[in-house]
């Protein structure tokens, strides 16, 4: 294969080879990737759907490539709802894959973990191959050698950095609570709460915190998550009520509401459990046998026993009418004697 290349010498983008050379992006999906790390800084504001319908790439060709891009980790995002009930979508293109842990330090402004030490040199003579590079946010960058040949073997999984010697991304487990380690629910509690407490200031100037006060405010916010309540009902409680004189230290002032406001803790919902139905008897009414179920200690079912009562109704003798004048009535009630005319 021949190839001719002048590199430009102004208006150029450096390209990775990792991206131009990724197996799992299609060629959509590199070029929206390219063009975006082209633009200026005054114009990285726009959402990524706008920008790929500059180029030409809409509709399902769009969803396909923005997905390759977000199951890859270059595109990250996050949909937030504001005070007034508006939905908003934060967006990350980076050049090189993040994990998800690394892209939330990103957005909050966290500085970037220190690099690793560059390995020492090949003990070899002579040295083969070029240096290895180093390693950037826990990403090791693989080059594609199976169009060339090498003359040493690729690197060992040994001298790469072991997971537990690897630098903590997750602030809150680190910062909340150095005496004990956190597990994974509360480490994804306290980072809910540490960015409800760093998404104020985009509210409120004043209530604007730095990565460790949050971090630190975080334990206490965090009990309010706990207690069922949403990430929007924890930043309007920290929002309502804005004091008349101002607010003049943001730690001070939501380390008191944290811990003034908090709620009652909510009371479980008792299980209920059904009774369990009777098993099934046998009638002992006269007639055909028959089952049913009873509620109480009744032996007999309810057709029998309202069948039994309108027959002992039916057959009981009715009174005979009392034929007797309205005189002797009258007196038979009021129990006197009465005398009929003619007998004084």
């Amino acid at each position: 294969m021949l190839r001719h290349a002048i590199a430009p010498s102004a208006r150029y983008t450096k390209a990775s080879n990792d991206v131009i050379r990724h197996p799992r992006l299609n060629s959509d999906a590199k070029l929206l990737l390219l063009y975006v790390q082209s633009l200026p800084d005054n114009t990285t504001f726009r959402p990524l759907s706008e920008l790929a319908q500059k180029m030409g790439i809409k509709g399902r060709a769009y969803q396909k490539a923005k997905q390759q891009l977000v199951e890859n980790g270059y595109v990250h995002e996050w949909r937030s709802q504001s005070d007034g009930g508006r939905w908003i979508t934060e967006q990350l293109v980076a050049n090189n894959p993040l994990a998800p842990d690394q892209a939330v330090r990103l957005r909050n402004g966290t500085p970037p973990l220190p690099l690793p030490a560059p390995r020492p040199p090949s003990t070899h003579s002579p040295a083969v191959g070029a240096p290895a590079p180093r390693t950037a946010g826990g990403y090791e960058p693989v080059e594609d050698h199976s169009d060339k040949t090498t003359p040493h073997p690729p690197s060992k999984p040994s001298e790469l950095p072991k997971p537990s010697e690897a630098p903590a991304l997750s602030a809150p487990s680190t910062l909340s609570d150095p005496k004990r380690p956190a597990s994974t629910t509360e480490a994804a509690q306290l980072a809910r709460a540490e960015r409800v407490l760093l998404s104020l200031r985009h509210s409120r100037r004043e209530l604007h915190l730095g990565v460790r006060e949050a971090a630190k405010l975080a334990v206490e916010a965090v009990k309010w998550l706990e207690r069922g309540l949403s990430e929007s009902d924890l930043r309007h409680a920290l929002l309502a009520e804005r004091p008349a004189e101002g607010v003049r230290s943001a730690v001070g002032f939501l380390r008191y509401r944290l811990a003034q406001k908090l709620p009652e803790p909510r009371t479980p919902i008792q299980s209920y459990e059904p009774a369990r139905p009777r098993e099934l008897i046998e009638c002992q009414a006269p007639g055909e046998k028959h089952t049913f179920r009873p509620l109480l200690d009744e032996t007999e079912c309810t057709p029998c026993r309202l069948a039994a009562a309108n027959a002992m109704y039916s057959e009981a003798p009715s009174p005979e009418p009392d034929h007797l004048p309205w005189r002797e009535r009258f007196a038979r009630i009021n129990a006197t004697p009465t005398a009929l005319p003619g007998e004084a």
